[in-house]
C-alpha cells in the first residue's frame, strides 16, 4: 500500500507569474532537446581534430542518453524529496559548467566526460519541467494550455538543432555546439531563481538507494543493448543479449521492490489509470516510429538529395512549425471534439504520413517527403494530449513520477525504434545493394564497406571512380527508407487504434470525465 501525501508550494503563484514559469521551463526544455541533436552536425569536425577511435565516437554520441535515461526517475525521486526548483536549478548549473569547460577540452575523453555531466544535468532538467507545471496549474484546462507549449518547444528543440548547428558550424569551430548553452543557461538561471516557485513532496518517506541503482543499471543497459542492436543491425551479438537480459532483471527487480514499497521511488499503480496508460503508450509508440524514421530522412536529405547539413535542418523546420501550431491547437480541439479524438486522430495522421513515404515512387522527392512530413508533424502535435492526460492522470504529489514516466517512455520507445527500424532498414538496404553490378566492380573489400552504410558506398565510389555505386546505394537506401516508413506507419495506426480503446469515452483533459 502506498500513503497518500501532499505537494507543498512555498507561496501562491499569480497568473502573470504560472505563465512566466511556463516559458522559462520551456525555453530551458528547449536547450536540453536541442542538445540532443546539435552534436550530430558538429561530430564530423570534432573528430577530424580530436581524431577519437571508432568505439570514442560511439560514445561521444551515446554517453549523453545512457546518462539521461539512467538518472530520470531517480533524480525526479530526489527532486520530490529536496525541491524540484532546488533539483532544476542544480541541473541547470550543471548544464552550464559543462558547457563552459568545452574551452579545455582536446581529447576524445573530455569530451565523453562532458557529455555525461550533461546527461546528468539533462536528467534533473526534464522530468522537474513537467512536474513543475503539473503543481503551478491546478486548473486542468490551463494546464493542459500550459502542456502544449512545452510540447510545442519540445519538437523545435529536436528539429532546431541541426539548424543551429549548421550555422554555427559555418562560422564558429565545433566547440560552439556546445557552447551555444552557455548564454541560454545563464538566462535560465537568473529567471528560474526570479520566477519559479518551490515544490517538494510532504511526508514522501526516504529515498530507496537500492531502487534507485536498480534503475540506472536496468535503464543503463537496456538503453546501451538496444543502441547496441542498432548500429550492427544484428540482434545476434553476445554482449548485447548479456547487456539485455541483465537490464530487464534489473528493471523487473525494480518495479517489485516499488509495488511492495509503502513509499516507492515510483508509483508503478499510476498505470492502473487508463488515460495515464494511453498517454504512455502514446509517447512511447510515437518516438518508437518518429526518431528512426527521422534520423533515416535526415541521412537521405544529406546523401540521396545532396543537401548540405544545414540545409537538411532549414529542410525539416517545417515539421517542427506544423508540430508546434498542432500542439496549440490540440487542447482547443479536444474541448469541442474529445480528447480520445484529438490523440487517437493525430497519431493515425502521423502514420499515414509515414504510409506516404512507404507507398511513395523508388525517385522520391523532397516534395513529396516533405508532403509527408507535414502529415506526420501535424499529427505528433497531439502528443500534447498525451501529456495532459498523463498529467492528469496523477495526483500532485506524483508530479514527479509522472514527469520521469513521461521521460523515459520517450527515450525508451527513440531509442528502441532506432533499434527495431534500423536494423530493418540496414537489411533492406543490404539486400538492395548485393544486387549492384558496380558492387561487385568495386571489390570484396570495398563492396563490404559500402555495404555497411550508404556514407561508406558514397566514400567508395568516388575513391574507386564508380559513380553507379553511388547511384546503386541512393536507390537502395531509398527502399530502405521507405520500408522503415510502411513499418513505422503500421504500427502508428496500431498505437493509435490502442489509445484509442484504451482511453475511456468522454475523457476531458480539463479535469472531468463524463
Amino acid at each position: 500500500m502506498t500513503t497518500t501525501l501532499t505537494t507543498s508550494v512555498a507561496e501562491p503563484v499569480s497568473t502573470r507569474r504560472a505563465w512566466a514559469a511556463v516559458a522559462v521551463l520551456s525555453a530551458s526544455l528547449l536547450v536540453v532537446t536541442m542538445d540532443m541533436t546539435i552534436l550530430n552536425i558538429a561530430l564530423p569536425e570534432m573528430s577530424a581534430e580530436l581524431r577519437p577511435t571508432a568505439t570514442q565516437q560511439l560514445w561521444v554520441v551515446d554517453v549523453y542518453s545512457l546518462v539521461l535515461a539512467g538518472l530520470l526517475v531517480s533524480f525526479a525521486a530526489i527532486a520530490d524529496r529536496i525541491g524540484r526548483k532546488r533539483m532544476l536549478m542544480t541541473g541547470y548549473a550543471i548544464f552550464l559548467v559543462a558547457s563552459l569547460l568545452v574551452l579545455l577540452a582536446d581529447s576524445a575523453e573530455s569530451v565523453i566526460a562532458l557529455r555525461i555531466f550533461l546527461g546528468v544535468g539533462g536528467a534533473m532538467i526534464m522530468p522537474n519541467t513537467l512536474s513543475l507545471i503539473r503543481v503551478i496549474f491546478t486548473d486542468a484546462s490551463k494546464r493542459a494550455t500550459a502542456l502544449s507549449i512545452w510540447a510545442a518547444v519540445s519538437g523545435l528543440g529536436a528539429a532546431v538543432g541541426p539548424f543551429v548547428g549548421g550555422f554555427l558550424l559555418e562560422h564558429f569551430s565545433w566547440h560552439a555546439a556546445f557552447l551555444v548553452n552557455v548564454p541560454l543557461m545563464i538566462v535560465a538561471i537568473i529567471a528560474g531563481l526570479l520566477i519559479l516557485p518551490e515544490s517538494k513532496v510532504v511526508g514522501a518517506g526516504p529515498w530507496d538507494a537500492l531502487a534507485a541503482a536498480l534503475s540506472l543499471v536496468g535503464m543503463v543497459l537496456v538503453v546501451w543493448a538496444l543502441k547496441d542492436f542498432g548500429k550492427k543491425a544484428t540482434f545476434a551479438d553476445p554482449a548485447a543479449l548479456l547487456a539485455l537480459t541483465v537490464g530487464i532483471g534489473a528493471m523487473v527487480w525494480f518495479v517489485l521492490r516499488c509495488l511492495r514499497s509503502a513509499h516507492p521511488l515510483l508509483d508503478i499503480r499510476l498505470f492502473r489509470n487508463r488515460p495515464f496508460s494511453a498517454g504512455i503508450i502514446a509517447a512511447l509508440g510515437t518516438t518508437f516510429a518518429m526518431l528512426a524514421a527521422l534520423l533515416l530522412l535526415t541521412q537521405w536529405l544529406q546523401l540521396v538529395d545532396h543537401s548540405s547539413p544545414i540545409e537538411s535542418g532549414i529542410k525539416l523546420i517545417p515539421v517542427a512549425l506544423a508540430a508546434a501550431a498542432a500542439s496549440l491547437l490540440a487542447p482547443p480541439l479536444a474541448h469541442r471534439i474529445g480528447a480520445r479524438a484529438v490523440l487517437a486522430g493525430g497519431l493515425a495522421m502521423a502514420g499515414v504520413g509515414l504510409l506516404v513515404v512507404g507507398f511513395g515512387p523508388d525517385v522520391l522527392t523532397y516534395r513529396l517527403v516533405l508532403v509527408a512530413m507535414l502529415f506526420v508533424g501535424t499529427g505528433t502535435g497531439s502528443l500534447a494530449i498525451a501529456s495532459a492526460m498523463i498529467m492528469l492522470g496523477s495526483p500532485e504529489d506524483k508530479a514527479g513520477n509522472a514527469g520521469a514516466l513521461e521521460e523515459t517512455s520517450y527515450e525508451l520507445g527513440g531509442t528502441l525504434g532506432v533499434a527495431v527500424l534500423g536494423s530493418i532498414s540496414a537489411l533492406v538496404y543490404r539486400d538492395h545493394l548485393a544486387g549492384s553490378r558496380a558492387l561487385e566492380q568495386a571489390g570484396p573489400q570495398a563492396a563490404g564497406q559500402a555495404q555497411d552504410s550508404l556514407g561508406a558506398a558514397i566514400a567508395m565510389s568516388d575513391q574507386l571512380g564508380l559513380p553507379m555505386l553511388a547511384h546503386d546505394a541512393g536507390a537502395a537506401f531509398t527502399q530502405s527508407l521507405q520500408t522503415a516508413g510502411l513499418v513505422g506507419g503500421a504500427l502508428m495506426l496500431v498505437v493509435a487504434a490502442t489509445v484509442f480503446v484504451l482511453t475511456p469515452r468522454g475523457t476531458d483533459i480539463a479535469g472531468t470525465t463524463h
